[in-house]
C-alpha cells in the first residue's frame, strides 16, 4: 500500500519514539524511508553589526552538524531493520510547509511523524507542525503520539 514514507524527524525524543515505529511500519509496509530535518533559519537583533557575520556562520555549521546527526540517528535505525532510507536537511522558518513540499516533490505516499501531545495552553502557544501538516497536506498522515507514562 505504502511504498515511500517521509519521516520528518526535529531529533526530539517524541520524535525518536515515533522513528522506531515508523521503521517498524516501513519494513512491514516494504516501504522506502525519505528521513527529513528543517533547519530554523538564523535570526539575530544585536546592536554590534560585526558580530552578526561570526555568529551567523557559527549558527549555521553548528546547526548542520546537529542537523546531520538526528538524520543519522534514523539512517541508523533503518539501516538495523534494511528499510531503504534517504536523508534530506532543509533550511525554513515554516517546516510544516517544507515538509509537505518535500513530501509531494519527493513522491511520498505517506508522511508518518510524532506529535509532541501538548495540550491546553501549551499546544496553542507553541503550535504544533503535525497540526499544520495535517492542515495543509494532500499526503496522507500517520501520527504518533507520545505513549503515556504511568505516574
Amino acid at each position: 500500500m505504502y511504498k515511500h514514507i517521509l519521516f520528518p524527524t526535529d531529533g526530539s525524543p517524541a520524535s525518536n519514539a515515533a522513528l522506531h515505529e515508523a521503521v517498524n511500519f516501513a519494513k512491514e509496509a516494504g516501504a522506502r524511508i525519505t528521513a527529513l530535518h528543517v533547519i530554523p533559519e538564523f535570526h539575530i537583533f544585536t546592536y554590534h553589526p560585526d558580530m552578526l557575520e561570526d555568529t551567523r556562520g557559527v549558527y549555521l555549521k553548528e546547526s548542520e552538524r546537529h542537523s546531520a546527526a538526528v538524520l543519522e540517528d534514523v539512517a541508523k535505525v533503518a539501516r538495523e531493520h534494511n528499510v531503504p532510507c534517504d536523508v534530506v536537511q532543509r533550511r525554513s522558518d515554516q517546516p510544516y510547509e517544507t515538509i509537505v513540499a518535500i513530501a509531494v516533490d519527493y513522491g511520498c505516499d505517506l508522511i508518518a511523524m510524532a506529535t509532541h501531545g501538548y495540550k491546553g495552553v501549551r499546544g496553542v502557544l507553541l503550535g504544533s507542525e503535525t497540526h499544520r501538516v495535517l492542515l495543509n497536506t494532500p499526503v496522507p498522515v500517520l501520527v504518533f503520539r507520545p505513549r503515556e507514562t504511568a505516574a
